[in-house]
C-alpha cells in the first residue's frame, strides 16, 4: 500500500487529526475497565483464501498478531497461501478445511471471514457465540435478516465485529468526509457512485464430478443443497442468488457505504431499480447493467450505476453534490472540490484504500475491549449492505420499495419481504 498521505499545503495539519478523532468515535480512555493490554498478542484464523490471502498477509504484517490458521474448503488454496506466508513472513500457519476447528481453539481471538457471501453471517454468528471477534468481508450478509442477526450476536457476546469496508479507515477518505462535514460544498443532498468492469460470459454449466481437492458439501454449508456444476466455484457463485448478491453486493457495497457516510444517512425511505442481464445469454441470474436509486429522510438521495461488461463509463468513483458546490472522490481518497460555477477550488492527492489502517483499527478495538471504536462496526456495515439487498430485491420483484426509515424494513409489500431472509440447510440456520 502507498505510504502516508502527502497532503497539499491548503490542508492544515490539524484537519486530518480532527477527522480521525471524530470518526473513530471512542478513545482508548473510554474502553471498559477490564480491557486487555494494548500490547497483548492477538491470534487469528483466516477463512476463505481468495480475498483472504491478502487479509492474511495484512494481519501477518501487524505487530504482535499471529496468523495461526488458514482455512479453505479447497486444499490447493491452503497450500498456496501457506507457501506465500512462509516465504514472506517466515510463518507456517495450520491449514484446516473446517473453520469450526479455528473456533474450537481457546487461544484464538478472532476469525477473519472472507468466504463466499452465503457464509459471512453464519460463520460470524458462530464465531461470536464461541467468544471470538470477527473481521468479515463485505457484504456482511447474504440477506437482510442475517445482518440484523449479526448485530444481535455481536451485542449479546460483546464482540468486536468489523466489516471490511476499508475506506472507512483510509486517511484520504476520512479527510474528504471531514471536508464535507465542514461545509466545503454546503449542505450535501446527493451522492452518485459508479462501477465498471469487463466481465465475460459465465457460460452454461453442466453437472460434473466434484474435484478431489474441493469439499463441496462444506462449501455449500448453510445454503440448501444443489448439484455441483462446472461453472460455479470459485467465482461465478457471485452471479447466482443462491450464494451471491450480484455486482451490487460485490462492488456496489463499497461505494454505497461511502455515499451513506458522506450524506450522513442511515436507512432509506424509497428504493428503485432498473437493469438486467443484457450482454450474454448464460447462467448468470444477477444484472450486468444496473442502476439503483435511494431516497433518504431530510431531502437526500444516492444512486449507484454499475456496468459489469463495459468499461466505457465515468472515471469517477463517488460524487457528492451540495448547495454550494460538488466534490469528486477517487478510490484511494483523493478529492477535488468545485464551487457552484464548477471551478476547482481545492484538491487532495490520493492516499490508499486503507486496508492496513482498517486492520489496525480492528486489532486496537479488540485490545481495548471496545467495539464502539471500530470504524466499520457491524451495525454500520449492515446499514450499507442493506442498501444492496434492497436494490436487489427491487430488481428481483420488478417494483419500487417503500421502506421504514427507522430500520430499513420494506413496507406494504409481502412479496418483497419474502426475500428478507432465505431458507437454510438443515442445522445451519443462524441462531443467537
Amino acid at each position: 500500500m502507498p505510504g502516508p498521505i502527502d497532503r497539499r499545503s491548503f490542508v492544515q495539519a490539524g484537519t486530518l487529526a480532527s477527522a480521525v478523532g471524530f470518526f473513530s468515535s471512542v478513545s482508548a480512555q473510554d474502553s471498559p475497565s477490564g480491557s486487555s493490554s494494548p500490547n497483548s498478542r492477538l491470534v487469528v484464523g483466516v477463512m476463505g483464501l481468495s480475498r483472504g490471502q491478502s487479509l492474511a498477509e495484512s494481519f501477518a504484517a501487524e505487530e504482535n498478531v499471529e496468523v495461526r490458521y488458514l482455512c479453505d474448503v479447497d486444499s490447493q488454496r491452503i497450500d498456496s497461501c501457506s507457501a506465500k506466508l512462509s516465504e514472506q513472513y517466515q510463518i507456517k500457519p495450520k491449514g484446516v478445511g473446517d473453520f469450526r476447528k479455528i473456533l474450537d481453539d481457546p487461544e484464538v481471538d478472532a476469525l477473519v471471514c472472507a468466504a463466499p457471501n452465503h457464509w459471512h453471517a453464519p460463520a460470524s454468528i458462530l464465531a461470536c457465540s464461541a467468544e471470538k471477534h470477527v473481521y468479515v468481508e463485505k457484504p456482511c450478509s447474504h440477506n437482510p435478516w442475517e445482518g440484523e442477526t449479526m448485530i444481535q450476536a455481536a451485542r449479546k457476546h460483546n464482540r468486536c465485529v468489523q466489516m471490511g469496508s476499508q475506506r472507512r479507515s483510509s486517511p484520504g477518505w476520512i479527510e474528504a468526509i471531514a471536508q464535507l462535514r465542514g461545509g466545503a460544498i454546503g449542505d450535501v443532498y446527493l451522492a452518485r457512485a459508479f462501477y465498471s468492469s469487463l466481465r465475460g460470459s459465465i457460460g452454461k454449466g453442466t453437472k460434473a464430478a466434484v474435484p478431489k481437492h474441493l469439499d463441496f458439501e462444506l462449501w455449500q454449508g448453510p445454503a440448501p443443497r444443489t448439484d455441483y456444476v462446472s461453472n460455479l466455484v470459485h467465482y461465478n457463485w457471485h452471479w447466482r442468488w443462491q450464494w451471491g448478491n450480484g455486482e451490487l453486493g460485490n462492488n456496489g457495497v463499497h461505494t454505497l457505504d461511502l455515499c451513506r457516510w458522506g450524506l450522513g444517512v442511515d436507512y432509506p425511505t424509497k428504493v428503485t431499480s432498473s437493469g438486467g442481464r443484457y450482454c450474454f445469454d448464460d447462467d448468470q441470474e444477477t444484472p450486468d447493467t444496473h442502476t439503483v436509486c435511494f431516497e433518504f429522510p431530510g431531502g437526500k438521495a444516492a444512486s449507484w450505476h454499475g456496468l459489469s461488461c463495459n468499461r466505457h463509463d465515468s472515471d469517477d468513483f463517488v460524487l457528492f453534490y451540495g448547495k454550494e458546490g460538488a466534490m469528486e472522490v477517487d478510490s484511494a481518497g483523493g478529492f477535488k472540490v468545485f464551487d457552484k460555477s464548477n471551478k476547482l477550488v481545492r484538491e487532495s492527492a490520493p492516499n490508499s484504500v486503507g486496508q492496513p489502517q482498517h486492520i489496525a483499527n480492528f486489532c486496537s478495538a479488540i485490545r481495548q475491549d471496545n467495539w464502539k471504536s471500530l470504524n466499520a462496526e457491524i451495525e454500520e456495515g449492515h446499514r450499507s449492505t442493506l442498501l444492496c439487498h434492497l436494490g436487489n430485491i427491487a430488481h428481483r420483484i420488478g417494483q419500487s420499495l417503500e421502506c421504514n426509515p427507522a430500520n430499513g424494513h420494506i413496507l406494504h409489500n409481502d412479496k418483497a419481504m419474502s426475500l428478507w431472509q432465505r431458507d437454510y440447510a438443515d442445522g445451519w440456520k443462524p441462531t443467537v
